[in-house]
């Protein structure tokens, strides 16, 4: 029987049209499902612009992207929004939704069109409140928030589209360290329920802590993937940013001391 990655990026070029030269030139990258997987790199490195193409939401120059057994390009935005959610850095609100209503918008690929939500609709979207802690506030407004609690409302709209994979870019940047626990071990119980999940993140030891695969970005290419045991070293990550650092064993987790 053949399996397929869940997400694949083959021969990839990709450059912004304002740029004059490319951000990704021959990028290949797979995802095997049921992984954890963190990207890390310096700014500039095409970690975002890597979750966008991912989405749809960028088209490459050359390439092709797979997810699961057919080309990216194959897939409507409903069967997209059914199987892939994404948890931004920062999205600006503008309307007066309540929490709930806010999540409900994760629902959208699943409603035939001007449809209202069910009945079901509304019990994902309140277990999705519910697993990132803020079932309390679902009357509240969005825009009544911390930036914290915002961070948590994406996550929550993108449960609510329960997704098979879940791209997360930054998504501990907002939060202090009792949410950051809070979130790592929700990423936690969805991988062990067979979620895919791919995350963008500027902390080795969110990384540590989380992911079963790393891939190391510098300049638009892959510097490095592998397993995290593989690749979570110090030669590793003073490599890629290209300053000492140290990885040590502390309780039985590996965590990276800048120098």
């Amino acid at each position: 029987m053949t399996t397929f990655p869940l997400l694949k990026f083959t021969d990839l070029q990709f450059a912004y049209p304002s740029a004059g030269q490319a951000v990704m030139e021959h990028f290949n990258l797979e995802i095997d499902e049921g992984t954890v997987t963190a990207i890390l790199g310096p700014n500039g490195a095409g970690k975002t612009t890597l979750l966008y193409l991912a989405l749809g939401w960028l088209k490459p120059k050359q390439g092709q992207i797979w997810l699961g057994e057919r080309p990216l390009s194959s897939y409507t935005r409903r069967e997209m929004g059914q199987r892939m959610g994404l948890v931004p850095q920062i999205e600006h609100i503008s309307f007066e939704f309540s929490l709930l209503e806010y999540v409900l918008l994760g629902r959208a690929p699943y409603l035939p069109p001007l449809a209202l939500p069910g009945e079901l609709d509304c019990q994902v979207a309140s277990d999705a409140l519910r697993r990132v802690g803020l079932s309390a506030l679902a009357g509240r407004s969005v825009l009544s928030l911390s930036g914290g609690e915002r961070q948590l409302v994406l996550v929550a709209r993108a449960l609510a589209q329960q997704p098979r994979l879940l791209l997360l870019d930054e998504p501990t940047s907002h939060l202090d360290l009792s949410n950051k626990h809070r979130l790592i071990q929700l990423l936690r119980e969805l991988a062990a329920q067979g979620v895919t999940v791919v995350l963008t993140t500027h902390e080795p030891d969110v990384a540590s802590a989380l992911a079963t695969h790393l891939v190391f970005m510098q300049k638009g290419r892959v510097l490095q993937a592998g397993r995290l045991e593989q690749v979570f070293t110090t030669e590793g990550l003073t490599r890629l940013y290209q300053q000492p650092i140290e990885v040590v064993d502390v309780a039985g987790r590996r965590v990276a001391i800048w120098s």
